[in-house]
């Protein structure tokens, strides 16, 4: 069978309720979401976090506890308990998908015990400078995992494995607090001086045993659950050549080619480019830079020049490691929406990222379901899906000559011959007259927008329409 265009589903979203629901609804789904068009699917962190089955994931406590054990007041997860959690990942495996699961290596939460140790505070605005002397706080980092005991693994977390902390439990005080004689790694992003901490107690990886501890996980990750791939969580915040050695040392252990992305928190282009030599090419990234250019144009109402939609992105610069999207669990969630991409403008970014030639597309659990205060779109995302399955393939011709209205067309490929016509416009409608296809060529509209064909003419041109503020998607018959 020919190859099909990949296409990512975010299986979750913060809002997502809690209960234990989740891994059984995929598994329930797996096979609706194949014939869509979905190719893999991200599922959020499947470990045991520090607010137990209310923790979306991040707040890491033990990631050899999958739903399996009795820590933070429950055995489930969020999402589910690990059986649950396998029979989940079997059943997209089964039809057809990938699974790619996040990864928090950054940062741990929910230590079983305090411990004294020397800290020095230093400035949240420049982690270069401290703000106080160093003296003795108690602080939250004796990890030692009661409810698991050294099942799967004996290794226990002391303070010593971290370089900073966030609490004082001694005082109450609220600061960052680098650790004894800890420095912060480099190279990291280098926001706020050095970004290397983010959260909770940060894991020190220039220390052997804690690059052991995590590429042991790695490996007992996939020989666990046999996941086809990560989404690497906080990379901007991780000594950069910390997944060099990780995803060699996994990827050698599984003896197959993981798919890697990591979420690098930035809008420059050249920020992302810079990680992405750093990392050896090893691992794509999410274009963020692409996020705020597409959520600039849906503020803009109009005023912004679509034509340049790509410019300073990273699809358009490195295609090959862009994975694209519209938001995602951080730019969109229930009660902090101003990240957001506008309701309005979603089926043009969706058509944006979904039917070009660039990009791996990463489609938002919310923007398909619904939830979380946010509208389904899937009766028109199951008509993007299916134009990019069937008919988005082949040359690229762009038609971006007018700030309002842009289009593209794909002319299709041995595999898939038949070809497709995009328009969109952020202001009123209109006709963009474009190269299509060979002469006679007959197309419709896909979303059922707009009546009628369009028939290409003799010198392969064809005029096709889209309404005020709105996108045609044309597919060739």
């Amino acid at each position: 069978m020919p190859a099909l265009n990949g296409t990512m589903l975010q299986a979750f979203h913060w809002d997502y309720p809690t209960g234990g629901r989740l891994w059984d609804e995929i598994a329930a789904n797996a096979q609706s979401l194949a014939a869509a068009g979905f190719t893999a699917l991200w599922l959020p962190s499947p470990c045991k976090a520090m607010d137990g089955a209310r923790d979306v994931g991040y707040g890491i406590y033990d990631l050899y506890d999958l739903g399996e054990f009795d820590q933070k007041g429950t055995v489930a997860t969020k999402y589910g308990t690990r059986a649950q959690l396998e029979a989940a990942i079997g059943a997209a495996q089964s039809a057809g998908l990938q699974v790619y699961l996040d990864t928090v290596l950054n940062h741990k939460g929910g230590a079983d015990a305090t411990e004294v140790v020397t800290a020095t505070p230093v400035s949240n605005d420049n982690r270069n400078i401290e703000i106080g002397p160093a003296r003795e706080i108690e602080g939250w980092t004796a990890f030692n995992f009661p409810g698991r005991g050294s099942t799967y693994s004996s290794f226990q977390w002391h303070w010593y494995h971290f370089d900073a902390i966030d609490y004082d439990q001694r005082t109450g005080e609220r600061a960052i607090f680098r650790l004894a004689d800890k420095t912060f790694e480099t190279p990291v992003d280098p926001e706020r001086g050095n970004y290397d901490y983010l959260m909770f107690a940060d894991l020190d990886s220039s220390r052997d045993d804690v690059r052991e501890e995590t590429g042991s996980w790695g490996e007992w990750i996939v020989r666990t659950l046999g996941v086809d791939g990560f989404r690497l969580d906080a990379v901007r915040h991780i000594r950069f050549t910390f997944f060099n050695e990780w995803l060699d040392r996994v990827r050698g252990a599984a003896g197959r080619p993981l798919f890697a992305v990591g979420e690098y928190f930035s809008g420059n282009v050249a920020t992302l480019r810079w990680y992405i030599e750093q990392t050896g090419r090893r691992l794509s990234l999410f274009d963020f830079p692409l996020h705020f250019s597409l959520r600039d144009i849906a503020r803009g109402e109009g005023g912004v020049d679509m034509t340049r939609i790509f410019d300073g992105t990273l699809v358009a610069q490195d295609p090959e490691l862009a994975v694209t999207f519209v938001d995602n669990h951080d730019t969109w969630q229930q009660d902090r929406r101003d990240e957001a991409v506008r309701d309005w403008f979603l089926p043009h970014a969706y058509a944006l990222i979904l039917l070009r030639q660039s990009g791996y597309p990463c489609v938002f659990y919310p923007d398909y379901y619904g939830g979380g205060g946010r509208n389904s779109l899937r009766p028109l995302l199951d008509v993007l899906l299916a134009a990019r399955r069937d008919n988005a393939y082949g040359e690229q011709a762009d038609w971006f000559d007018d700030a309002n209205l842009i289009g593209w067309t794909r002319a299709g490929d041995t595999d898939h011959a038949r070809g497709l016509a995009v328009v969109m416009t952020d202001a009123g409608g209109g006709v963009k007259r474009m190269r299509a296809a060979m002469p006679g060529a007959i197309f419709t509209e896909a979303t059922g927008a707009i009546p009628g064909t369009v028939v290409i003419g003799s010198d392969g041109f064809g005029e096709f329409r889209c309404n005020d503020r709105s996108i045609a998607v044309w597919v060739q018959q």
